[in-house]
């Protein structure tokens, strides 16, 4: 979706592959309608209550909490990457959350959006800008394929920008070189000009002349 006016390009989401929930007893992530779409803060308790609760539950399922724990670790750590690097032009991360067999609520995905348009009128801010976000796409340990679509995606913006500036570029150099050739004779002549009104003026004792000339 677009968001702001029609000239802005959407935001886009730098998104982690949700883990599998395969493994027995744990239940889809999309009867989790509170918590889903959260924000970064963890939803689970403290780990004395979790550990409490681990001596009540089946081999089967302490492995299964251990594997959540595990994703939830990884899923932070990717989502949080891309929020550092991206500073201000990411948004926080949010979060996929599953309950686990000890009922806590464990991450098993999330996304982080990043404002990845050009800035209009401005290249070199542009090719900045680029920078940024693709070092954000890719800033986890293992950037997922939609990552990389942004960098890449970033990539193309920065190749435009470097084009439009060397085009800005040129055409300073050549209205400085019109300027630099048209310059020698105009100090002169307008020296004679000035010269000769002093000459007819004195007589009448004119006031100062201001030299508007830039």
């Amino acid at each position: 979706m677009r968001i702001g006016s029609l000239a802005l390009d959407p935001l886009v989401s730098i998104t982690r592959s949700r883990a599998s929930a395969g493994a027995a007893g744990g239940s889809s992530s999309t009867a989790l309608e509170t918590p889903n779409r959260s924000s970064g803060t963890s939803s689970r308790s403290s780990e004395q209550g979790s550990s409490s609760k681990s001596t009540e539950l089946s081999q089967e399922d302490q492995q299964r909490v251990a594997e959540l724990v595990s994703t939830d670790r990884k899923v932070r750590a990717h989502e949080q990457a891309h929020a550092s690097v991206g500073g201000s032009y990411a948004g926080a991360p949010s979060y996929d959350f599953e309950r686990g067999p000890d009922g806590l609520a464990y991450a098993v995905g999330g996304e982080v959006s990043i404002d990845a348009s050009p800035v209009a009128n401005d290249p070199e801010a542009t090719l900045s800008k680029m920078d940024i976000v693709q070092r954000a796409a890719l800033a986890p340990a293992d950037p997922s394929a939609q990552d990389r679509q942004v960098a890449a995606r970033a990539a193309g913006h920065a190749a435009q920008a470097r084009i439009d500036l060397a085009r800005l570029r040129l055409e300073e150099a050549g209205g400085g070189s019109q300027a630099d050739a048209a310059s020698p004779s105009a100090p002169a002549s307008a020296s004679s000009d000035l010269g000769l009104y002093a000459q007819i003026a004195q007589p009448e004792q004119a006031p100062p002349l201001l030299d508007t000339r830039a």
